[in-house]
């Protein structure tokens, strides 16, 4: 196999962080991995860099402001609060707020964004950042362990560049937070081999193929239990050999989640390492530039096996390393064999068994065969200076400007709080759809005439699926005082998002900033305090009415 100029992203951090005593998702996984490829001598066959961390402003190219000022603030003593009480951004038990959870998501999006930098740039061939792949993170809000999608921002950047990019999901879980992203796009063809049933995230139906301008373009391939090496590289080979001829992509992102391996605690498949390791070998083949990132595996010692055995594919020296591990710092680990391998067990293969695997083959490559011709994307040159310059906007006002944007702004966020009209919604049935249909419900001018005429609406986010249990949760909604509203529960209302919070809390008559104890301030106290709601005592003739 041919050497390839190869990228390798890793920052000596990563490993440092916890998500919390007992928690299966281990980022010292990430260090394992180097420590086993700096000790098979690999570094020096590639350009090992340190990727500078994403910035706030990086990472709102896709999340939202809101949710990306929740990660910089958040602690695990803020975190109640800041999530109102685990109803928004970190819902359930997947996700805890532990400490340097911003600087390990700037590392993660950091390094994957550099990667795709370095492949834009023409330097690399191959940009791996095994501290990437987290690819179950929404817009708005984390899930499945993941906070920041480095994914998307990823392929954003790629966009920038290249007029389609392929992103390839091998991990047992569905990827539909980048499949989200993408959905109404053919600029982005998103291909994801994973566990269907019930089994977390709850999408990724061979029928969920995009939307408008996407429609074909999400091509998913559910499968199920004891997923052997055999069936794997049949259907991988047959898609993806589909999906290059039909789509030609110009670049491949490649989410190496590992918990597709045999044994993982969270997964159901029946992968070797080589089985795994081959969809790295054969995508490799096709001599297109592509990004390799880690995701789930949480089977820390089989995932960095993995992960280091891959890097080895990507230099195209696998078959020149020796498969007896070489000292290293966690080489007791690796008892009692000591090698670089992961091996099948004896579960039964459940694709094979009722030829449920064919028939999947069949309807994807007929789905495929439905895209000709390739989409043409006109793409223009990015302009390297700033919007100012580029402009020719140096000179001007920037006082007037500015006011000018205020207004117009804050009559935009006025505009989409009216639109909020508290309408019922449906509760969704455990037999239906409902709950993750909303995700894919682009149709604005339909939503917005429903919200006009009042009428009926799916109940948004009222159920999420933990990937430790694959149990749907139930998230009750606050209102707008961020409160719990037992008739919005009762009667499946919505509460209306706040854009104009001040993050204080009031009594239910709006007369007094509610503190712990009972203890309360007025308006006139804030104001006489230069704005710092203090604790304080507070006289009885402050609380007069002809104070507010």
């Amino acid at each position: 196999m041919s050497r390839r100029r190869v990228s390798y992203y890793y920052d000596p951090e990563v490993g440092s962080y916890s998500y919390g005593l007992g928690h299966p998702m281990k980022p010292l996984r990430m260090r394992i991995t180097h420590e086993l490829v700096q000790a098979y001598n690999m570094l020096d066959k590639m350009h090992v860099l340190r990727a500078r961390r994403a910035t706030p402003e990086a990472m709102a190219a896709f999340h939202t402001d809101e949710y990306v000022h929740f990660l910089t603030r958040v602690t695990p003593e803020t975190a109640e609060e800041l999530t109102y009480h685990g109803t928004r951004f970190l819902v359930g038990d997947d996700n805890p707020a532990f400490e340097g959870i911003f600087e390990f998501c700037s590392i993660s999006a950091g390094g994957t964004i550099a990667a795709a930098k370095r492949i834009t740039s023409g330097e690399s061939d191959i940009s791996i950042n095994w501290a990437g792949g987290l690819h179950h993170a929404k817009k708005r809000e984390a899930s499945g362990f993941c906070y920041i999608n480095d994914i998307v921002l990823g392929i954003l950047e790629l966009l920038r560049v290249y007029p389609r990019v392929l992103y390839i999901d091998i991990d047992c879980h569905h990827g539909d937070g980048v499949e989200e992203a993408f959905y109404t796009t053919d600029r982005v063809m998103t291909c994801s081999f994973h566990k269907f049933g019930e089994y977390f995230p709850g999408t990724g139906a061979q029928e969920d193929r995009g939307r408008g301008k996407g429609k074909g373009y999400a091509v998913n391939v559910p499968l199920k239990d004891g997923l052997s090496d055999e069936s794997f590289r049949m259907i991988y080979e047959t898609v993806i050999s589909r999906i290059i001829e039909v789509f030609q992509p110009s670049v491949i992102v490649h989410q190496c989640g590992s918990d597709s391996l045999s044994g993982d605690k969270l997964g159901c498949f029946n992968i070797t390492m080589q089985g795994h390791a081959h969809c790295v070998q054969f995508t490799r083949g096709f001599n297109i530039p592509f990004i390799l990132v880690g995701g789930g595996g949480y089977t820390v010692k089989n995932a960095s096996r993995t992960w280091a055995y891959e890097t080895a594919c990507a230099l195209g020296i696998e078959k020149d390393i020796d498969l007896k591990l070489p000292w290293n710092e966690f080489f007791e680990w690796f008892g009692p064999r000591y090698r670089l391998e992961v091996a099948e067990s004896n579960m039964e293969d459940k694709n094979v068994k009722d030829g449920s695997l064919d028939k999947i083959r069949e309807m994807a490559l007929r789905q495929l065969s439905e895209l000709q011709p390739v989409p043409s994307v006109a793409l223009q040159d990015v302009p390297r200076e700033s919007v100012d310059e580029h402009l020719g906007l140096e000179g001007a006002d920037e006082l007037e400007s500015r006011d000018d944007l205020d207004d117009r702004l804050a009559q935009h966020s006025r505009f989409v709080y009216q639109l909020q009209e508290p309408d019922v919604a449906e509760p969704p049935t455990d037999d239906s759809d409902e709950v993750d249909s909303y995700r894919y419900d682009s149709d604005d001018s339909m939503s917005s005439k429903r919200r006009r005429a009042g009428g009926t609406r799916r109940a948004r986010q009222k159920k999420r699926m933990s990937i430790m249990s694959n149990e749907w949760l139930e998230v009750p909604h606050l209102n707008h005082l961020g409160y719990y509203d037992d008739n919005d529960i009762a009667n499946g209302r919505q509460a209306r998002r706040n854009y104009f919070d001040s993050g204080l809390r009031w009594d239910p008559d709006g007369r007094k900033i509610v503190k712990s104890g009972d203890i309360g301030m007025t308006v006139r106290d804030i104001m006489e305090r230069g704005g710092q709601p203090e604790t304080m005592d507070i006289d009885d003739d402050l609380l007069e009415d002809d104070d507010i």
